[in-house]
């Protein structure tokens, strides 16, 4: 007889529920525990607590729970400031100070970027940080009706949920935006399909709000008058077509934000991407400037420019900048930022820079020195045409540090060294952090 061998069948572990004791965490904030050798990532627990969890995803070779009990509590515990804590999926941190936030989740970055890059030590610079509340100049507030109850709900997703929480106020929103959950309900509210209005955007643009209605049907003038009606401080948008936004008001001014110390203004579409803490952001390009003390006999390249953010502060200065960005719309943004503010001595192009870079009339072996400020996914398709630049400085500007480690192994490989590295706490109560380093050549 034949005997078929059958694969004995893998304990599904999802949905249970655990005792675990943290050993440390993680640079997004995580616990992390080991639970029959395999390790656990735990959100919402603490080193050295004692916690009850319940696993939510069981995957090869780790686990990831969420916190249901804290058993042992840790002292760095805190009482969350706001209500809506296990509700709203906003905030992972909240049971932490915003100083243990800062350390734990920087201790966690140094661990994980000492053994990706085996460096003994990380030549850390002061953390720029600011105030932890009323920070959040941009949002996506979330807008959902109940066909069974008639209710609209105004919020925030759920953490690792689509279904939203009601939110009356936010905490780390800007207080100029508040008023935007109440008017969403009671104007949504009367639609008579209030199911056709998805989400909103909301802007603080220098104290004048914005807020960018997502519908997926035609609103009458009437209907989107009673937007603007509602919260006539506002400046209105909606879709007058797939992508293409139209004001709901007449005379009103494009959004606008000021990097106050360099004496600038940039304005930007409502849908454009912003930094969305002003405080941090003027605090960063200060830094940029102060360590790459930029002259005016130095030729500088800005990657992923956006609209200007850095470029033009390093105009003011250098003797020529030239900024590449993805997206054209953004590259006619930041050309008309420039003749704004009077700068002459930059230019602006539109590429993929995550494809070969060719023979494009800005790819030359001209610069002193180097910016990027990539996306979450990183420059893993620049960082080798950078090093052919030969550029004597690189600023590399990171919002993920597991890319960033990717990518600073290639520079270090082609001789440059990490001179600095700083944290910067752009999200507080949340598990990201973003960081700025300064690589210089051998």
């Amino acid at each position: 007889m034949v005997m078929l061998y059958k694969q004995k069948q893998k304990t599904q572990r999802t949905g249970q529920q655990l005792k675990l004791l943290i050993d440390r965490a993680d640079y997004e904030g995580n616990g992390i525990a080991r639970y029959q050798d395999r390790i656990t990532f735990v959100s919402g627990a603490l080193p050295g607590e004692q916690v009850l969890v319940k696993i939510i995803e069981d995957k090869p070779g780790f686990l990831k729970a969420r916190t249901e009990q804290v058993i042992q509590p840790s002292p760095l515990r805190i009482e969350p400031f706001c209500a809506h804590i296990h509700q709203c999926g906003g905030c992972q941190l909240q049971h932490l100070s915003a100083t243990a936030q800062q350390q734990i989740k920087q201790q966690g970055i140094d661990a994980l970027l000492r053994h990706q890059l085996q460096l003994a030590e990380l030549p850390w610079q002061p953390l720029l940080s600011g105030a932890a509340q009323g920070y959040r100049r941009k949002a996506r507030i979330g807008v959902w009706f109940d066909k069974k109850t008639r209710n609209v709900i105004v919020g925030f997703r759920q953490p690792a949920n689509k279904a939203l929480t009601p939110i009356a106020a936010c905490a780390v929103l800007s207080p100029v935006l508040t008023p935007i959950f109440a008017v969403l309900k009671q104007v949504v509210s009367a639609l008579p399909q209030p199911g056709c209005i998805t989400h909103a955007e909301v802007i603080d643009a220098q104290g004048q709000p914005f807020v960018v209605v997502r519908h997926t049907a035609a609103l009458t003038e009437a209907q989107r008058q009673a937007f603007v009606a509602a919260w006539p401080e506002a400046t209105w948008l909606g879709e007058a077509s797939a992508g293409e936004l139209c004001y709901w008001q007449t005379d009103r001014a494009s959004p606008m934000y000021t990097l106050a110390d360099q004496q600038l203004s940039l304005s930007f579409a409502p849908d454009d991407f912003i930094q969305v803490n002003a405080q941090i952001n003027q605090q960063m390009v200060n830094q940029a400037l102060a360590w790459l003390a930029p002259t005016a006999d130095e030729t500088i390249l800005d990657l992923y420019a956006g609209m200007g953010n850095f470029s033009l502060a390093l105009a003011q200065r250098a003797k020529l900048v030239h900024g590449v960005e993805g997206l054209t719309k953004m590259v006619q943004q930041a050309q008309h930022n420039a003749q704004v503010n009077d700068l002459h001595n930059v230019h602006f192009w539109q590429a993929d820079l995550h494809l070969p870079w060719g023979n494009a009339e800005w790819n030359r072996p001209l610069y002193d020195k180097v910016v990027l400020d990539p996306a979450r996914a990183g420059a893993e398709g620049a960082i080798a045409q950078i090093v052919a630049l030969k550029p004597a400085q690189i600023l590399y500007v990171s919002c993920n540090a597991a890319t960033f480690a990717r990518d600073s192994k290639g520079l270090l490989n082609a001789g440059y060294q990490l001179q600095k590295i700083a944290g910067m706490d752009m999200f507080p109560h949340t598990s990201h952090f973003e960081l700025m380093a300064l690589f210089s050549r051998h």
